[in-house]
């Protein structure tokens, strides 16, 4: 049985190669996680979540709001990536775009949770 710590902690993340779209990112090759540094080695999975939360929530009319959870809209959206560490263990982290006059705590990389045994995944 797996066991699944959700954490939902900010974390620190860096590339080899620098970024070109800073709003649309690719996943990083390492992050900084309770002063440890976590080298990615294996990326399992990606996906996005362009649902608006918080005060974007109820801020445009539904029918553009159902185009805009299919393609995303500005500031809106998390882009979710599922990696395997060095040491075998699968983390799923995530960046949130947050428009910039949201809470700055929203905005940001966040380390959603870590799998103790991966293969059951």
């Amino acid at each position: 049985m797996t066991d699944s710590h959700f954490l939902l902690e900010p974390i620190t993340v860096a590339w080899d190669e620098p970024m070109l779209l800073v709003r649309k990112p690719r996943c990083p090759d390492r992050f900084l996680w309770a002063d440890q540094w976590h080298e990615i080695v294996e990326l399992l999975g990606e996906w996005r979540d362009y649902r608006r939360r918080g005060r974007m929530a109820s801020n445009m009319r539904p029918e553009h709001a159902e185009r805009a959870s299919q393609r995303g809209s500005r500031g809106v959206g998390r882009f979710y990536f599922r990696v395997r560490d060095g040491q075998g263990v699968v983390y799923e982290l995530y960046f949130d775009r947050a428009a910039a006059g949201d809470d700055p705590a929203r905005r940001g990389w966040f380390l959603s949770r870590a799998v103790d045994e991966p293969e059951d995944l």
